[in-house]
């Protein structure tokens, strides 16, 4: 008796890949102060940071937020794709985007797919030479068109009494994007009494200047500000900063003087790279 071939032998079961996830603190549909041109910007939950000035405590807690998927957050983001212009796109901040390496590598992967313009605001606490973190962040800077970093203080006493946490990676992530020409913008936030000292801003302006003259596209002072106090009150959370009141106009033009802001225009010029 002639067996009859069992058509489902030999076959292979295919799953069904499954979808990263990740968690969002909220969402903004129109950034215009976070990268070049017009961008949607996901605030991305979990930082590892405690910045005195912080405006955004609700965002340190990681695992928890709204649960979403890469493809949701595109899919959001691409119902204004008509006001990006040239230079706009997504931006994914925070929190510490990088503390969720996974999803925003996967977001900034099926962007670029889309032929979304990808930019990365980071603060680089993560950042590690270990693996698996540093495999993962190779290919995310592969996907990434420009990063925001955020430099809170150069001198490494000062810095950890102002965010709880070492700075050395930190410049060892600025060092390796330079070397690999990862453009950024670098900002500094200028708090009285914290940030705002003559010979901290000179060393940083010295700093900035060895990196490759074309990686860095931009340097802004960011002002300190208030808003976010009421957070804290809010949460129950003391805020190390009562009572210090934004810089004067003289102190931000004396820090962008000091740090030679309008020496870096090549943003005005700048586009996303094509993958």
């Amino acid at each position: 008796m002639v067996k009859l071939m069992n058509i489902y032998e030999n076959t292979v079961e295919v799953k069904k890949e499954e979808k990263v996830k990740g968690y969002v603190h909220s969402t903004e549909s129109f950034g215009a102060v976070d990268g070049p041109g017009i961008r949607y910007v996901a605030f991305l939950q979990g930082c590892r940071m405690r910045c005195m000035y912080c405006h955004n405590p609700d965002t340190w807690n990681i695992g928890v937020g709204t649960e979403m998927t890469s493809e949701e957050i595109l899919d959001d983001a691409e119902r204004y794709r008509a006001f990006w212009g040239p230079q706009g796109g997504i931006t994914l901040s925070g929190g510490e985007s990088l503390v969720q390496i996974d999803f925003t590598l996967d977001i900034f992967k099926k962007a670029k797919e889309r032929n979304i313009s990808t930019c990365l605001d980071t603060a680089g606490n993560p950042f590690t030479w270990k693996e698996p973190f540093f495999s993962k962040f190779e290919e995310l800077m592969r996907y990434t068109d420009i990063s925001l970093v955020d430099i809170k203080e150069i001198d490494p006493i000062k810095h950890k009494k102002l965010t709880g946490v070492d700075n050395k990676n930190i410049f060892e992530m600025i060092q390796y994007m330079g070397e690999n020409h990862d453009d950024m913008w670098i900002r500094h936030v200028l708090v009285p009494g914290k940030t705002d000292f003559d010979e901290d801003l000179e060393k940083l302006s010295d700093y900035i200047a060895q990196i490759p003259n074309d990686v860095v596209k931009k340097v802004e002072i960011l002002p300190y500000h208030t808003l976010g106090v009421r957070k804290y009150h809010e949460m129950k959370i003391p805020y190390k900063l009562e009572g210090i009141e934004p810089p004067t106009a003289e102190r931000v033009k004396n820090a962008e003087k000091i740090l030679k802001t309008s020496n870096y225009n090549l943003y005005k010029n700048w586009r996303p790279k094509i993958i």
